[in-house]
């Protein structure tokens, strides 16, 4: 697979450890909604990240989480500051959207995992706008939800789609749900059977979530997550 270059149009801190990125170029890209795109920071060195967009937009979102402790992420980030332009690989991964099936869609993720089912999210709202769409998206803390107030915007917008945010440690101000994000989905729907589960986060737990939601009913042939292909 060849590079392609593009240029930092948008670089934006959206929390103590987020950034928000968005890509453009001139050049040809194709990838399908839930796909990730790789970082060539050398000719063995490929950074992977999940895309945020839709397929159908012009330009390439990434939320990259990034502190100085690190290293592996923030020297992306100073490549953007440095540079204005990256070299990347798109279309990669096998956990995309399987846009031909009917059933109902469980979108989970823990913190910035949540670009990967945004990109779903919002090509689901372009191509199947009345489909049932939950989306679980588990934080640390309230700080932690970057794209809180958008998603709630978005259920608005879209009938069949249902936003649940879920903090780990919330203050007294927190309202919804707490505690982990995979629980909550399991205490709201009783059996999982019926769903297309698309999951992202860290390994760990990825790992968790979908032991815990295959004894919950989940068919493992309908759960996605590039993670599966790395844990046992």
């Amino acid at each position: 697979m060849s590079a392609i270059t593009c240029k930092v149009a948008k670089l934006k801190r959206v929390n103590d450890h987020v950034y928000h990125v968005e890509l453009t170029t001139d050049q040809a890209f194709d990838f399908k909604a839930g796909q990730y795109l790789q970082v060539v920071m050398g000719e063995k060195d490929k950074r992977p990240f999940s895309i945020a967009s839709a397929p159908d937009q012009t330009h390439l979102e990434l939320h990259i989480g990034a502190t100085v402790e690190n290293s592996y992420a923030m020297q992306v980030i100073d490549l953007c500051k440095e540079k204005g332009q990256l070299d990347i690989e798109v279309g990669l991964g096998d956990a995309q959207l399987r846009q031909d099936s009917d059933r109902p869609i469980l979108l989970l993720a823990g913190g910035t995992g949540f670009s990967y089912v945004q990109s779903i999210a919002l090509h689901l709202a372009q191509t199947k706008p009345n489909h049932q769409v939950l989306l679980y998206w588990g934080g640390k803390n309230q700080q932690s939800m970057y794209a809180d107030a958008a998603m709630k915007q978005w259920q608005q917008d879209n009938k069949g789609f249902t936003y649940i945010p879920v903090i780990e440690h919330p203050d007294e101000s927190w309202q919804g749900k707490t505690g982990y994000v995979h629980l909550a989905a399991m205490n709201d729907i009783d059996n999982l059977q019926d769903y297309d589960i698309y999951i992202a986060g860290h390994f760990d737990m990825v790992k968790i979530v979908r032991d815990d939601f295959i004894a919950q009913g989940a068919v493992r042939e309908h759960m996605f997550a590039d993670a599966f292909a790395y844990i046992k």
